[in-house]
């Protein structure tokens, strides 16, 4: 047995035993994200139960148990929807209270605009004169899809047009202010009833903008589903609030597969909506990704000129190891600790004071003295350098001496030996600390929601509006997404599903992000490998 343990092969097997343990659990942990969120998207069978004490309940089912302290007991968990009218999404039933159920053909899904989804039956359409007419499924499609294009156009409106309007009514207000705070005199006034005029043309255009949208409001009005329910009672739905209706058990298999794919780059593509629980996250998709592209932006520069300082230039005296110990113990200080940090320096001092200078005409609203983008991705870069610090330095440490000995023999100084020969054979090492603090940064959420993290965004920090990028703007980010629908919803335990997809994009967004490095540092590596003599 003595031999055996010093053989080594028990410590070979025991390493390849906890390498298998974690990816095992790796791998577990995203199929169980898998098949938790991406199940959401497929249109889901509705069942119509008939109950013992004569109620009737219309819904999908969404999973079945034992019920607890009862013997040979079970119940169905049922998602009714409906909220607006029943108070809640979701509805346990008794297995033994079942008398029948049936899956009717012609019920109906509704994904509604507010309120979640509506169970029931189409009976027919009103009209803007007020009569009822019977119609099919394939008869109120039309209608939908004629009103998805009024939805659009009332967006374009709100957000294009009148949000246009109300920007550049904005500037020109400051521009009053700040023509009203120098001398009074000839030229001063001329220039000031000049934005006045351009001020009252802009408020004409958005009187008019505003006279027209109400009127396609009024126009998405016209139109009203009347919707038999589980009861027999019906209700009045607007067409405008529907944004998709379908009837899944008549679905066949392919019609579900397209149904799937459409509803998956809807996620994907489009805003969220209903308090972020149904709809798209692309506003965070977006908001993450333009984060950690900031970030890496300051985190790498900042990251190699310490690391470069400390190996090639500082030697091993008292204050290299006081800053080296320093550097080492920032990587262990809580994220929340960053996160105050850059709200009291970034924010409130170098924010603050950049207001005052030159944006005083703004004031009392800050403009850069308020979280945003940019100040949440400088506190990132803060908490994330010591990772590029330290893998800089092992870069820099990996490169042979007799590198460096030979180009100072070809008669190169230290400088251009460390940019033209040193720092390309250390580029895959400080790519490395690169990748490890991207996937850090993007999965920090404690040091945004204090730094400029929100729950919706009104806008992206990219826009038509000079200067196009926005870096004070308040951003969405997909952590901070899945902890307001996981925790902050008002309505949790229908927006479970919603958690688990986005937290799969989140893995998702890292995992490209990562892999656009490590391409790159495999290509440096390939270019700049030489063997030591």
């Amino acid at each position: 047995m003595k031999k055996f343990f010093k053989s080594g092969d028990p410590y070979v097997w025991l390493t390849a035993s906890s390498l298998t343990i974690c990816l095992l659990m790796v791998c577990g942990l995203i199929t169980l994200i898998m098949i938790k969120g991406l199940g959401i998207f497929w249109p889901h069978t509705i069942v119509h139960f008939h109950l013992k004490d004569g109620t009737t309940v219309l819904g999908e089912v969404s999973k079945k148990e034992p019920i607890p302290y009862e013997k040979d007991g079970y119940r169905t968990k049922l998602k009714i929807g409906n909220r607006d009218i029943y108070g809640l999404d979701f509805r346990w039933i008794d297995d033994d209270k079942i008398v029948s159920l049936e899956y009717p053909a012609d019920a109906v899904a509704i994904e509604r605009r507010e309120w979640g989804n509506m169970y029931g039956f189409l009976q027919g359409i009103i009209g803007k004169n007020g009569r009822i007419e019977a119609i099919q499924q394939d008869g109120a499609k039309g209608f939908i899809n004629e009103n998805k294009k009024l939805f659009k156009k009332i967006r374009q409106l709100e957000k294009k047009e009148i949000g246009g309007i109300n920007y550049q009514m904005e500037k020109k207000r400051i521009i009053v202010k700040q023509l009203q705070s120098l001398p009074p005199s000839d030229i001063v006034q001329k220039k000031m009833n000049g934005v006045k005029m351009k001020i009252d043309a802009l408020e004409k255009m958005y009187h008019e903008k505003e006279t027209l949208l109400s009127n396609l409001y009024q126009k998405a009005r016209e139109k009203e589903f009347i919707i038999r329910l589980a009861g027999g009672e019906e209700k009045i739905l607007p067409v405008f609030q529907v944004v998709r209706m379908y009837t899944p058990n008549s679905m066949h298999v392919f019609a579900k597969t397209g149904f799937y794919l459409t509803k998956f780059w809807e996620f994907i593509a489009d805003e969220p909506r209903e308090a972020n629980t149904e709809g798209g996250i692309f506003p965070a998709i977006f908001g993450t990704v333009m984060m950690v592209f900031i970030m890496s932006i300051a985190v790498v520069p900042l990251g190699v000129l310490t690391a470069v300082y400390l190996k090639e230039y500082a030697g091993d005296n008292f204050i290299s190891r006081i800053v080296r110990i320093s550097v080492n113990n920032l990587a262990g200080v809580p994220s929340i600790v960053f996160g105050v940090f850059g709200l009291g320096f970034f924010i409130y001092l170098i924010g603050g004071t950049i207001d005052n200078v030159f944006f005083k005409s703004s004031l009392p609203s800050p403009t850069f003295g308020t979280g945003g983008i940019l100040w949440a991705s400088l506190t990132l870069a803060l908490l994330t350098v010591p990772v590029v610090v330290v893998s800089t330095e092992e870069g820099l440490s990996s490169v042979p001496g007799s590198i460096r000995e030979g180009s100072y023999a070809l008669g190169a100084t230290k400088f251009e030996t460390l940019w033209r020969v040193v720092l390309p054979q250390a580029a895959p090492g400080i790519l490395t600390g690169t990748i490890l603090a991207m996937a850090r940064a993007a999965g920090e959420v404690a040091p945004l929601m204090i730094t400029g993290v929100v729950k919706l965004a009104p806008s992206l920090p990219i826009d038509h509006h000079f200067p196009f990028l926005h870096l004070e703007r308040k951003f969405m980010h997909l952590g901070f997404h899945i902890y307001d629908v996981g925790f902050q919803s008002p309505n949790v335990e229908a927006a479970i599903p919603m958690v688990y997809t986005t937290t799969l994009a989140l893995l998702f967004s890292v995992l490209v992000l990562n892999i656009t490095a490590i391409i790159v540092r495999n290509k440096l590596r390939k270019k700049y490998r030489m063997s030591s003599v």
